[in-house]
């Protein structure tokens, strides 16, 4: 049996402790935060959807960063693994559109009083308001040489805040990346690999909302759209497509698609701005929808074009789509020629937009970046340069789309790292 240290109690972390405690070892869980799982909580807007139950094939093409990396954790832990496990904690869990699980509740707190459950069952130690200031390392000696040299570097355990040391024979490094910062995500796993010599790839927000340069964009703030198509364009070459659901804010453009566009684009996006373009009604083909608009016509041949709107599209998108077509508000239906009825065609299915950049980690569902894959151990998690150094979740260089995939990231490597520990 091994002394086991998990710093963080995020859902790598809390996964990591439970799976080592079960391979029976003593585990002691250190959480900087007043309560565990604070980023669960606020995940899926509350209702935390916990993975996805598609198979394997679209589980791994899901993953955009690093892919290749995740074949053994994800068949060590698979998503339908997950779901057995919350429903063995006396979860009961559903899936909704798109093959995304969620707890029937519907309460994210339920799914952190799942993990809370079998860590207790489990005699993992938790330690809350408990901050670790440092990886507890010192370089060890060549004791067949004669004169003593520096060899590599030994774990001896962690150091905390206020300077006490504890020892372990495993350290599992669970603290996330630095989205949602209040959540206690500030990068501090980052600040431990570099410690022992890992590299850290360049960190970036990503599932995060974009920044639009037109005004017409924040005047349909709070609208938002289902069953549209997202296209985003660098000149000629396509960089992503979907179908989806989206939302205006007053900065730009935020929702599921959206969130999974921008962890497509952000390398692009980096050195200039890109064309977005929205499929209003994406189940018609452009003759559909002039078909459909001729007969709107035909019925109200003497209203005004304002007031024929209403049938076609959401009241806050009227306005500017009578400004994007060109038609005045006030003209009556029927002086509207074949033209000008397909510059409105043209506008429904093709509302462009300019893609200035993205939000800020404060409002990325994840970080992009992270401790460099290449130096980690992919069945076990563990360092290749400090024996007993293991890495979990968000702090890795790994990251996916929504719908599940990322938090099935966290469990899949939080199970790799406790399970392989000694």
């Amino acid at each position: 049996m091994s002394e086991v240290i998990v710093i963080g109690g995020g859902a790598a972390g809390m996964l990591a402790a439970v799976s080592a405690a079960r391979c029976g070892h003593s585990v002691n869980l250190y959480e900087k935060n007043e309560k565990l799982g604070k980023k669960i909580f606020i995940t899926g807007k509350g209702r935390c959807n916990l993975t996805n139950a598609c198979d394997m094939e679209t589980l791994f093409e899901s993953v955009c960063t690093n892919r290749k990396f995740l074949y053994s954790a994800f068949y060590g832990f698979t998503n339908q693994d997950t779901i057995d496990f919350f429903e063995q904690c006396g979860m009961k869990t559903k899936v909704e559109r798109g093959s995304r699980v969620f707890p029937v509740s519907d309460h994210s707190s339920d799914v952190i009083a799942a993990l809370q459950r079998e860590l207790k069952n489990q005699g993992v130690r938790i330690h809350l308001n408990t901050e670790v200031k440092e990886l507890w390392m010192e370089k060890e000696k060549d004791l067949l040489q004669e004169k003593a040299e520096d060899g590599g570097e030994r774990l001896l355990g962690i150091i905390l805040a206020d300077g006490t040391k504890k020892a372990a024979e495993a350290v599992v490094v669970a603290t996330g990346g630095l989205s949602y910062a209040a959540t206690g995500s500030t990068g501090d796993g980052y600040r431990f690999a570099k410690s022992a010599g890992h590299k850290v790839e360049e960190c970036s927000p990503s599932l995060v909302p974009l920044n639009i340069l037109e005004e017409d964009a924040s005047q349909m703030q709070g609208l938002s759209l289902k069953n549209v198509k997202v296209s985003i364009q660098d000149g000629k070459k396509l960089l992503y497509e979907d179908f989806g659901e989206m939302m205006f804010t007053h900065f730009g453009v935020t929702g599921p698609l959206i969130l999974s566009a921008s962890s497509q684009i952000q390398k692009k996006l980096k050195s200039h701005p890109l064309h977005m373009s929205i499929d209003l009604k994406p189940a018609l083909s452009q003759e559909q929808l002039d078909a459909r608009i001729l007969r709107e016509f035909e019925k109200n041949k003497n209203r005004q074009f304002k007031n024929v709107l209403p049938s076609l599209f959401p009241a806050k998108l009227i306005p500017v789509m009578v400004k994007r077509c060109g038609i005045s508000a006030e003209q009556p239906i029927h002086d509207i020629s074949r033209e000008q009825r397909q510059q409105l065609v043209g506008a429904a299915k093709g509302f462009g937009l300019t893609i200035t950049g993205l939000r800020g980690y404060n409002e990325a569902v994840i970080t992009r970046g992270g401790v460099s894959v290449k130096e980690i151990q992919p069945a076990t998690m563990e360092s290749k340069k400090v024996k007993g150094l293991y890495f979990a979740g968000e702090v890795l260089d790994l990251d996916a789309v929504t719908g599940g995939f990322n938090l099935q990231i966290a469990w899949s490597t939080g199970y790799a790292a406790g399970t392989g520990i000694g």
